[in-house]
C-alpha cells in the first residue's frame, strides 16, 4: 500500500536503534525526508546513512528532548533546512527502575523517568506543532507502552509515565484537531530484541527454572497471537498513523502487542 508519504518531512526522536531505527527506515522506504533528533549524534549516523542510501534527505540534529530550548532550536533548524514539518514521531524514552516496587523506588528515580517519557514529547510537540499549524496540518505519533494501559507491578515509574503520555496525547488531539493535526499513540508490548533476549528471557528462565527457549515461548503464550512483537510491527503502526490513510483517526491508543492489553 502506498501511504502517500513521499516528499513529506518526518521528525523522529530516538532514531538510533530498535523501534526508532525501524521507524526511521520505514519512512525512508516510503520516500519521506527526515530530521533525526537525539543526544548521541554518532549513534544516529549509521541509520541516517542507511536512509540517505534510499534516496531521501536525513538531517541529524543533536537534541536532548527534555530540554525545552534544545527542542525549540531543533525546530528552527528543521524549518531552515526544509521549510516545513509534516510528521513528528516521539520514540525517545526510557524504562526506569525494573524489579522495584513503588515503595522501593526513590523519588529521584520516579522523577527521572516521568520527566523523560512525558516532558520529552511535551517539549517536542510544543516546538514542532506550530509549523504544522502554519502549514495546514500534520500528524503526531507518540510511542507509549502497554504498561500504560493495564499497569504493571514492579514497574510503577514507567507505567505511570506512559499513562501520563496517554493523557498528553488525548489533550493535544483535542487542542490541535481544529488545525487538522492528528495526535495518536502507539503502545508496544514486549518487543523482541536485545533487551528481551538478554534481560527478560534470562530473568524468566531463572525464575521458573526453565531454558531460555522455554522462557521466550512462555512469554509469547501470554499474547492472543502467540508471538512477541518486532520493531517492524511497531514501525508499521507508526507509519500508518502518520499517513493520510489515518486522516480520520485521532486521540487513539493503538496497542501493538499481539493481543494483551486490549483482551
Amino acid at each position: 500500500m502506498d501511504l502517500g508519504l513521499k516528499g513529506k518531512l518526518a521528525v523522529v526522536t530516538g532514531p538510533a536503534k530498535g523501534m526508532g531505527a525501524a521507524v526511521t527506515l520505514g519512512f525512508a522506504r516510503e520516500g519521506a525526508d527526515l530530521v533525526l533528533l537525539g543526544r548521541d549524534v554518532d549513534a544516529i549516523g549509521p541509520v541516517a546513512a542507511q536512509a540517505r542510501a534510499m534516496g531521501v534527505a536525513a538531517e541529524v540534529i543533536r537534541c536532548d528532548v527534555t530540554d525545552e530550548g534544545a527542542c525549540a532550536a531543533a525546530a528552527e533548524a528543521a524549518l531552515a533546512r526544509f521549510g516545513r514539518v509534516d510528521i513528528l514521531v516521539n520514540v525517545a524514552g526510557g524504562t526506569g527502575p525494573i524489579g522495584k516496587t513503588g515503595l522501593e523506588t526513590t523519588a529521584e528515580e520516579f522523577d527521572e523517568i516521568v520527566h523523560l517519557n512525558m516532558r520529552g514529547p511535551f517539549n517536542t510537540i510544543r516546538a514542532f506543532a506550530p509549523a504544522m499549524v502554519a502549514g495546514g496540518g500534520g500528524k503526531i505519533v507518540n510511542v507509549g507502552g502497554t504498561f500504560g494501559m493495564r499497569g504493571r507491578a514492579m514497574r510503577l515509574s514507567y507505567s505511570s509515565s506512559k499513562w501520563g503520555l496517554r493523557g498528553l496525547t488525548k489533550s493535544f488531539a483535542l487542542e490541535l484537531g481544529p488545525s487538522n493535526i492528528n495526535v495518536n499513540l502507539v503502545a508496544p508490548g514486549m518487543v523482541d530484541g536485545p533487551r528481551f533476549r538478554e534481560k527478560v528471557v534470562p530473568q524468566v528462565a531463572a525464575q521458573y527454572g526453565i531454558s531460555e527457549d522455554e522462557a521466550a515461548a512462555r512469554h509469547a503464550s501470554d499474547y492472543a497471537l502467540g508471538r512477541v512483537s518486532t520493531d517492524e510491527d511497531v514501525a508499521a503502526a507508526c507509519l500508518f498513523l502518520a499517513s493520510d490513510r489515518a486522516r480520520q483517526i485521532t486521540g487513539v491508543d493503538l496497542p501493538v502487542d499481539g493481543g494483551w492489553a486490549a483482551l
